[in-house]
């Protein structure tokens, strides 16, 4: 069996590179030139025999190959930055990574309490916090990049534990200037007149969305799609027009310029749930923050 010829440094450029989409940015970030990134690129891929990046002048994007193999890698540099930590360490708590996924309207009212006691208990734990789509928050989980998620996907699939922690209701965004904002409630019939915003058909917000008005006659015809509430909302703001969003997006908008009227006839709902992989077990530093946060979503939840 011949040699694999690669080291350290050349999979830490690898993930650099994987996680930026972005030779410039990922040479920035490891203090070193592009060609010196460049040239540890090209060694691992003639090392392994496979491509692990398409490449043109204007994005970097992992092939299939590559997207299996930074899994891997990945699992391999957590494993040896914990094995160098020191097992004691880890198991009490005194150093490690936990690394979470979380829907982003989740991010800012279920997180930062929770967040700055466990940090205050544990000031040598490192948390990473993936704020991504639904789809890609269950992705992280079932790949193991994640620890645990919060996410309103997942329920159905048998490679999921889904806890139910709480259920949230669509409103229609709008500035506080807008005519309907003095309304207590709205149906989707008083909607079809307006300028309408949705996230686009790949959204798990989307999908909730179309279910629920499947048979509904009179809904707004959608004038513009964006791929993120967040980037919605920001539209909403400028006076675009109006979208259904979930209620917990509306409260993180901390300035205030746009509100959040409930819809009905009909009422479309998601719950939110934490997520973990089936058979997997937690490190004791993931485990202590899950249950923490379990605990104190359990204070708020309204199911």
């Amino acid at each position: 069996m011949s040699r694999i010829n690669y080291d350290l440094p050349d999979l830490q450029a690898f993930v650099a590179v994987a996680e930026r989409n972005s030779f410039r940015q990922a040479a920035n970030d490891l203090f070193i030139s592009q060609p010196a990134l460049s040239r540890r690129i090209d060694k691992l891929e003639e090392a392994l025999g496979v491509k692990l990046f398409e490449r043109t002048t204007r994005r970097v994007q992992l092939t299939n190959v590559g997207q299996a193999f930074l899994v891997n890698v990945r699992d391999a540099l957590n494993g040896l930055e914990d094995a160098v930590l020191g097992v004691a360490d880890l198991a009490a708590h005194r150093t490690g990574t936990v690394t979470l996924a979380c829907v982003p309207s989740a991010v800012w009212h279920f997180l930062p309490d929770v967040l700055k006691r466990y940090t205050a208990q544990f000031p040598k734990i490192r948390v990473r916090v993936h704020d991504e789509s639904a789809q890609d928050v269950l992705n992280l989980v079932l790949t193991g990049e994640a620890d645990f998620g919060i996410c309103f996907t997942g329920a159905e699939n048998p490679e999921i534990n889904f806890q139910p922690i709480y259920v949230e209701s669509y409103v229609l965004a709008m500035r506080r200037d807008h005519p309907l904002a003095g309304r207590k409630k709205l149906s989707w019939k008083d909607t079809v007149d307006e300028r309408y915003i949705s996230v686009a058909k790949s959204s798990g917000n989307r999908s909730v969305l179309d279910a629920a008005l499947a048979g509904v006659e009179k809904h707004p015809w959608i004038s513009c799609e964006i791929n993120h509430v967040s980037g919605i909302l920001a539209l909403v703001e400028s006076g675009l027009g109006v979208a259904a969003v979930p209620g917990l997006s509306i409260l993180a908008q901390r300035q205030g310029a746009v509100i959040g009227v409930p819809l009905v006839n009909p009422s479309v709902k998601r719950t939110l749930g934490l997520i973990s992989k089936h058979q997997h077990a937690m490190a004791p530093a993931s485990r202590t923050l899950f249950d923490m946060l379990s605990a104190n979503i359990t204070k708020k939840r309204r199911i």
